[in-house]
């Protein structure tokens, strides 16, 4: 095995560990309040000598999950339970098992499972 033959399959094998942590140190170059609420996610693909990586930082905790703000103040936190009272009144939600045993909501009127309310 010539010399650059050996070159090449090293540089092949130790070319995913680089590119790895030279993207896991990435994130260390920026403010500590950026890097607690966000996740790095790391994806490498490909063969020897043939490989990709990509880092995806994302806000930390479920993509699907949505935070809702609450109110700031008492006029805003009055209007919203006088909202929550409105809405229960006329949807009067209720848990039933459906013929799966799965629960689900049943509502008074139409449009409550979307939040309308009148």
């Amino acid at each position: 095995m010539s010399n650059s033959s050996r070159a090449k399959k090293l540089f092949s094998t130790l070319w995913p560990t680089a590119a790895i942590a030279g993207v896991l140190t990435l994130p260390a170059a920026t403010p500590a309040d950026a890097v607690e609420d966000t996740v790095g996610i790391v994806s490498c693909i490909g063969a020897p000598g043939t490989v990709n990586c990509v880092l995806r930082v994302a806000p930390a905790g479920n993509p699907y999950v949505r935070l809702v703000p609450q109110p700031e103040n008492e006029a805003d936190k009055a209007r919203a339970a006088e909202r929550d009272h409105k809405w229960l009144q006329r949807c009067r939600p209720i848990v039933a098992q459906d013929r799966y045993g799965v629960p689900r909501y049943h509502y008074a009127a139409l449009g409550c499972d979307l939040g309308v309310i009148e």
